[in-house]
């Protein structure tokens, strides 16, 4: 029988189940209900459980996200044992010729973020469950196409997260000279095949995993409710930016919550104000607690 190894990610709504082999080949599917997952029956499978909210297949997993009816702890190996018991009857996870049928034109838009040196780039379509930042050509073993966009010689850094990739220029080049070359690169690797990231060679970065939530419920109640915040108040409003916010660390002894920023918001000049007048005093208000600082870790 095929054995599933459960794998937390940096949301705690999203569990990763993956498999020993590949079940899909340089593509991603997400599904969102029943319905959407017509070509894919262990999808419409998981959806009969009523705490799930959705199913991402890509490399060798499944993420799924979970409602806030239930916590992973108490379902995540029946979930598991559900996928297992499913593969070993003979199930399909995803029906091949209907899934190629299924491919889209790929369009790609950019946006400006709040960060001048930042532009995102929106594609449409799902590309990743997690988020990811590429500081120099080194570190691009799990994205192929972070790798070629090191190649411009003004891409400065990489970030990629769920549909967008925020891109990073030097101080000396125009966004009005090089957008139009970003956005038709993006386009055209994506269309041939190309493979935007390979969540499976993430989990050998040791800099995300150093960033990963693991141990949620071991941490204090004064953090998890910090991670709760960023996650459900902060996080949408810095990714419609380009960027992400990561939690770091909480000292119950100097208040002080250490965070991470990411794509556009990483040395962006507005990102100071952001952190105090905007997360500071969120923090501070929904805490019940005026000496709650907020500082950022950008290494």
């Amino acid at each position: 029988m095929t054995k599933i190894t459960i794998k937390e990610t940096q949301n705690p709504t999203i569990l990763k189940f993956e498999f020993p082999d590949f079940i899909t080949q340089n593509e991603s599917f997400e599904f969102k209900n029943i319905d959407d997952a017509k070509n894919s029956p262990l999808a419409q499978q998981l959806f009969y459980l009523p705490f799930v909210k959705s199913v991402y297949i890509s490399g060798n997993f499944i993420a799924i996200e979970r409602y806030n009816i239930v916590t992973w702890d108490d379902v995540k190996e029946d979930v598991a044992e559900q996928i297992e018991s499913f593969v070993a009857q003979g199930g399909i996870i995803l029906k091949a010729d209907e899934t190629k049928s299924q491919k889209q034109p790929i369009t790609v838009y950019g946006e400006t973020t709040p960060n001048p040196a930042t532009l995102k780039f929106v594609i449409n379509k799902m590309v990743t469950k997690t988020a990811i930042e590429f500081k120099n050509i080194d570190e691009t073993k799990p994205s192929p196409l972070a790798k070629e966009l090191f190649n411009f010689p003004y891409v400065k850094e990489v970030f990629i997260d769920e549909n967008y990739i925020s891109v990073s220029k030097y101080e000396s080049y125009d966004w009005n000279e090089i957008t139009l070359e970003i956005r038709s690169f993006i386009k055209g690797f994506i269309e041939n095949g190309g493979s935007v990231l390979d969540e499976s060679l993430i989990v050998a970065n040791p800099k995300i995993e150093k960033q990963k939530i693991e141990n949620f419920d071991t941490l204090d109640t004064t953090s998890q409710q910090i991670i709760n915040i960023l996650e459900e108040y902060v996080k949408p409003a810095v990714a419609a930016d380009g960027g992400n916010i990561l939690f770091d660390s909480y000292d119950e002894k100097e208040k002080r919550v250490k965070v991470i920023l990411q794509g556009a918001c990483n040395g962006c000049p507005s990102s100071t104000f952001t952190l105090k007048s905007g997360i500071e005093n969120m923090l501070k208000d929904m805490l019940n607690d005026e000496d709650i600082k907020v500082e950022a870790l950008n290494a």
